[in-house]
């Protein structure tokens, strides 16, 4: 099968690469090996013209302008473009200033990862086991040390590490796929909602033009018509309406005056009682003439109410059943002298009943269509202009058109929202749709920040002081990143990674509004890491989450070969 064959043929290329790289000098890395090859001769990689032994090959002196002839040895580590020109004695060049031919030293690594250190770590005298685990680099026992091959532990080691990153890995693109799913059917229903909120505004736009219709049809036939509603009947009605209204003023005006007589009564009894006390305590040996002219007075007042004989006074009691509402059992009841459904105007269409029917309708649609004409060109009075004169036909059309309007107005705010929510950026595939509303918060010192997708940051105190708005969403960015890669890999790691811009928080004292830079990174759950604040009032968190991590198909299903 073809498995078995390709196997066979990696094992193979195996083998010989590994036979190769046995038989190429210290330090050459895969990729160079063709270079050092021949048994006769050594040819410098930069400098073709220069031709050497092979002896010279790592023999601790730099031979080659390009350092090309001791990949195995720190001789060339002085190479660098960016050093100062000097004299260098023995060299073709006469200076330091060249590139090296090669990236460094390399290390095989057997049993874990090959990769190349810079030269000037060869022959150091250090382990620089997290560089180079098979101790290759100091095969000079420089200072007597003696580096260990510990390729197979820290290979084990890497292996675990990487498997656990594979398998994080394929479970945040996993939740990944399931966030795409959770924004999708969200946006669909946002779409079908959209699709259901138009078809109901279109009708409510037909409902509304008919009811539009009907009002005025209803309000033009009743402003027009000579029977009038109740309320504006016969003389007897309207006199009626006029006394009723007179005796309910002159009831709540008797009101008032008892209560201004029993006031007026309660402090003239008071003034008694205050100058019966001084008349009964003052001094009379004491030579004021004020007092005893004030004393005199109130004998003379108090002779003559003693006197007086009081007239016959109508009691309270008579007074407060005057004062009680009219109504069947009590008083005037006003109802049996309203006028009913139909008024006195009325009796001039009883005529209609003894014509036919055809008739009769054909001679009051011509007289109604000759009263609007008088009306709309002021011949006849208005009767309709009075605020209270709507019929309940009328008064029901008007508010169901006013309904239908409020409707039309709630409904199109709500199409807007949803139009607005719609267009809104959520993120590669609307991902962020399935985060909105949702929130994650961290403990930082004393204080706990939280991020709310799509939302606001904020940052609350532990201590009870409130809490502070550090902005409110606006947009989604990219960004390029420059971090070392953690252990832990609660990292942002190097390259382009999403931003999240929040703006316009809170103000400061004395300074901006507040901001926050959410940087995104690949994570299997929504985690806060870090928050911290790069410059004054303006905010760094770092967050982990699936909906950073890169668009990874599911895995499909496997294909048996039989070739």
């Amino acid at each position: 099968m073809r498995r078995t064959g390709a196997l066979a043929l990696l094992s193979a290329l195996a083998h010989s690469t590994l036979a190769a790289a046995e038989s190429l000098p210290r330090g050459v890395g895969p990729e160079f090996a063709k270079f050092y090859t021949s048994k006769s001769t050594f040819t410098c990689i930069g400098n073709p013209s220069i031709i050497l032994e092979p002896s010279q090959v790592n023999d601790d002196s730099c031979d080659c302008p390009d350092g090309s002839d001791e990949p195995g040895t720190a001789a060339c580590a002085h190479i660098d473009p960016l050093s100062p020109e000097q004299p260098l004695p023995g060299s073709l060049t006469g200076t330091t200033n060249a590139t090296n031919a090669l990236p460094g030293f390399w290390c095989s690594n057997a049993g874990h990862v090959g990769s190349y250190i810079p030269f000037l770590y060869v022959n150091d005298g250090v382990c620089d086991y997290e560089l180079c685990c098979d101790g290759s680099d100091e095969s000079a026992h420089v200072g007597g040390v003696q580096c260990e091959n510990r390729c197979d532990a820290i290979g084990k080691d890497h292996r675990r590490l990487e498997e656990e990153r594979r398998q994080n890995k394929e479970r945040s693109a996993k939740r990944r796929r399931t966030l795409v799913k959770e924004a999708r059917e969200q946006r669909r229903r946002v779409e079908a909602k959209l699709g259901a909120l138009k078809a109901e505004l279109e009708g409510l736009e037909h409902k509304k033009a008919d009811l539009q219709k009907r009002y005025e049809d209803i309000e033009r036939s009743e402003r027009n018509s000579m029977v009038k509603v109740k309320g504006q009947g016969g003389k007897l009605e309207i006199l009626v309406n006029l006394a009723k209204n007179r005796i309910s003023e002159l009831r709540n005006a008797l009101d008032k005056v008892l209560d201004q007589r029993d006031d007026l009564q309660d402090r003239v009894e008071q003034l008694e009682e205050i100058l019966t006390k001084l008349k009964d305590e003052y001094n009379p040996n004491f030579n004021d003439e004020g007092v005893k002219a004030a004393v005199k007075s109130w004998e003379d007042y108090a002779a003559g109410q003693a006197g007086e004989t009081k007239s016959d006074n109508l009691p309270d009691e008579d007074i407060m059943e005057m004062l009680k509402e009219d109504g069947e059992t009590f008083g005037i009841n006003w109802a049996e002298f309203e006028s009913s459904d139909a008024s006195d105007v009325d009796v001039v269409y009883n005529w209609e009943a003894y014509l036919p029917r055809p008739v009769n309708d054909f001679i009051r649609e011509k007289i109604n269509a000759l009263r609007i004409w008088a009306m709309d060109n002021g011949i006849l009075a208005d009767n309709r202009s009075g605020a209270n004169s709507e019929s309940r036909q009328l008064t029901a059309a008007r508010e169901a058109l006013e309904a239908a309007k409020g409707d039309i107005l709630s409904k199109t705010r709500s199409l807007e929202e949803q139009q607005r929510d719609l267009e809104k950026d959520y993120g590669p595939g609307d991902i962020f749709r399935a985060l909105k509303g949702k929130c994650i918060s961290s403990d930082v010192g004393e204080y706990e920040y939280e991020l709310c997708w799509i939302d606001r940051t904020t940052q609350k105190s532990k201590k009870g002081h409130g809490n502070t708005n550090m902005g409110n969403f606006v947009r989604i960015d990219k960004d390029m990143a420059d971090e070392e890669e953690r252990a832990d890999g609660k990292s942002l790691g190097k390259g382009e990674r999403m931003v999240l811009r929040y703006e316009n928080g809170q103000g400061c004292w004395n300074g901006p509004n507040r901001r926050t830079d959410v940087w995104l990174a690949c994570a299997e759950t929504d985690e806060l890491w870090r928050v911290s604040e790069s410059e004054k009032c303006v905010y760094r968190m770092e967050v982990g989450t699936p909906a950073a991590c890169e668009d990874l198909q599911e895995p499909g299903p496997s294909v048996k070969d039989e070739l």
